[in-house]
């Protein structure tokens, strides 16, 4: 069983966080693929969902492709509290179980509310950066009606409105920023233990002051990895998001010490 499985929230105990070399992510993502090994049919089931979420949204958005970019990133703010399936699928390998699917698709209910607290305050930076981008399309592009995806391209890529470039981009990795701060080990500690999303939040940060050059790489694997599966098609994400999945779960492992059995 997990170190706090049977101990109650006021015992919780801010973990020690460990110093790793920036380096590190390449062992998570190493581990994540042996567990991905593992578990094929259960952690490929995960990754069809993501995969048919990704497909959903280029349907019902084909026609307002600027609100498809926006919820792109809200894709990879909400990615975390969305694989908390994958998580559980390598807990419960590091325990020496066999998991299955079906045991693992309520794996956030012993721990209901402070995840949906964390998933929610997640919700509320997609919502923000949701209506910043709708404002920087109202601000940049004066056509009366929602850029098209190849005007955004432009904008960016091309450089045709370095302002509008500069600012999008820099409120994206804004928001970006915070999400992965206070969620890259929060939603696997509360799913191992029995935290609230404030003490997993601090936890997170404290990871990433105290690595930030491991935790820069990480970052930069997960969007890498997200982001090229998404211009691919989404076919990527059946093998990407739950390799991810299980790779945060040694990220968190491997950045937290466990108590002492006194705790």
């Amino acid at each position: 069983m997990s170190d706090y499985a049977h101990r109650p929230e006021s015992a919780f105990v801010m973990p020690q966080i460990r110093q790793v070399p920036f380096n590190e992510p390449i062992r998570w993502l190493g581990e994540g693929w042996g567990d991905l090994r593992r578990v094929p049919l259960a952690s490929v089931a995960y990754g069809v969902c993501f995969a048919v979420g990704g497909w959903a949204m280029a349907w019902v958005f084909s026609d307002a492709y600027p609100l498809f970019v926006v919820l792109l990133m809200g894709f990879l703010i909400l990615g975390p509290a969305l694989a908390m399936g994958t998580y559980d699928l390598s807990r419960r390998l590091e325990r020496g179980e066999t998991p299955r699917f079906r045991d693992t698709v309520t794996a956030w209910r012993p721990n209901l509310a402070n995840i949906g607290i964390l998933a929610a305050a997640l919700g509320v930076l997609f919502l923000l950066w949701a209506r910043a981008s709708m404002m920087a399309f109202a601000l940049f592009f004066d056509t009366g009606a929602l850029p098209t995806f190849a005007d955004i391209l432009r904008a960016i890529f091309a450089f045709e409105q370095p302002k509008f470039a500069v600012i999008y981009l820099g409120v994206a990795g804004l928001f970006g920023a915070l999400a992965y701060v206070v969620s890259v080990i929060a939603l696997p500690m509360m799913l191992d233990r029995k935290v609230d999303a404030v003490n997993a939040a601090l936890a997170s940060m404290a990871a990433c002051a105290r690595n930030p050059a491991a935790m820069l790489v990480w970052a930069g694997c997960i969007v890498s990895l997200i982001v090229g599966s998404l211009f691919a098609g989404y076919v990527g994400l059946v093998v990407v998001m739950p390799w991810l999945g299980h790779a945060s779960w040694h990220a968190y492992r491997g950045l937290t010490a466990k108590p002492d059995a006194a705790g």
